[in-house]
This record gives structure tokens, C-alpha cells and sequence, in this order.
């Protein structure tokens, strides 16, 4: 059985990576895009570090929808972001996200994944939701956000 799990999707955005790369390592931007804006109208937000740097921070609390946990950018180059997440609720859990950007005809394709370690939680969790077909689907959300975002 695999360590870990991998979900990834992605979209071609009609825009260079100069463009992109802002609204992915800038974490108070994610508010214009994110998938899982609106889950709380009341959720808390936290930020530190300097936005768009190595070391930035994101934490949140909020409903039984928004949950809670934090983020940090780890790594912010020209053409890709990494992110730690860390989840505390509605259950614990640990993945890494990240944000590969490529130069295509057209645009740039952005593809974004995030690996998670397999745990019991997460197979219990698997058993009752399909995990890929959840977050796959919040990913597609998110990166249809972005490209109308960005493309405006």
C-alpha cells in the first residue's frame, strides 16, 4: 500500500506566470479564489510573516464546513509555490500543496496537487468519502476561480 496519496488538477489560464504567481504565494489573495471561501461568513483569519515570502502564514477557524488549521509557504520560485497544511478540525491532518505553473500556447497551466500521507484516519475517512472525487472537485472550483480571476 502507498505511503502516501496524491490529488492533482489543473486549468490553462490565459496569462503569464508573472501574472499567476501572486494570487498563489500572496496568502491573503486566496479570499478572491479560494474554493472554500463562503463556507463561514464568520470564520477568524490570522495572518504572519510577509505575504508572498517563504515562512508566510495563514490560520483559520471557523464553522463545522470551514474547520480549522493553518497554512506556511515553504517554497516560492518563479514557477512553482509549495505550501504545508495542516488541518486540526474537523479532524487532524497534515499534506503538502503545491502549485507547479507551466508556459503553454496560450497561457500557463497551472496543476495543482497536494500529498497527503495515508493514515488510518484517512482510510476511515476514504471509506465514508471518496477523498479524491471531494477535493478533486474543490481544486476544479478553486482553479476556475483563479482563471476568472486572473483573466479579468
Amino acid at each position: 500500500m502507498a505511503a502516501t496519496t496524491t490529488i492533482e488538477r489543473d486549468v490553462v489560464i490565459a496569462a503569464p506566470t508573472s501574472t499567476i504567481l501572486p494570487h498563489l504565494s500572496d496568502l491573503h489573495r486566496w479570499v478572491d479564489w479560494s474554493p472554500w471561501e463562503g463556507r463561514d461568513p464568520e470564520l477568524h483569519r490570522e495572518y504572519g510573516g510577509t505575504p508572498g515570502a517563504v515562512g508566510s502564514t495563514y490560520a483559520w477557524k471557523g464553522n463545522r464546513k470551514a474547520g480549522s488549521g493553518d497554512m506556511v509557504m515553504r517554497r516560492v520560485t518563479a514557477d512553482e509555490v509549495e505550501i504545508g497544511l495542516r488541518f486540526t478540525a474537523p479532524f487532524a491532518s497534515s499534506s503538502t500543496t503545491a502549485f507547479r505553473l507551466d508556459e503553454v500556447p496560450g497561457g500557463t497551466r497551472v496543476v495543482w496537487t497536494m500529498t497527503s500521507p495515508v493514515t488510518v484516519m484517512s482510510r476511515i475517512v476514504n471509506l465514508v468519502m471518496n477523498m479524491e472525487r471531494f477535493i478533486g472537485g474543490d481544486f476544479e472550483k478553486g482553479l476556475a476561480r483563479l482563471k476568472v480571476v486572473v483573466e479579468r
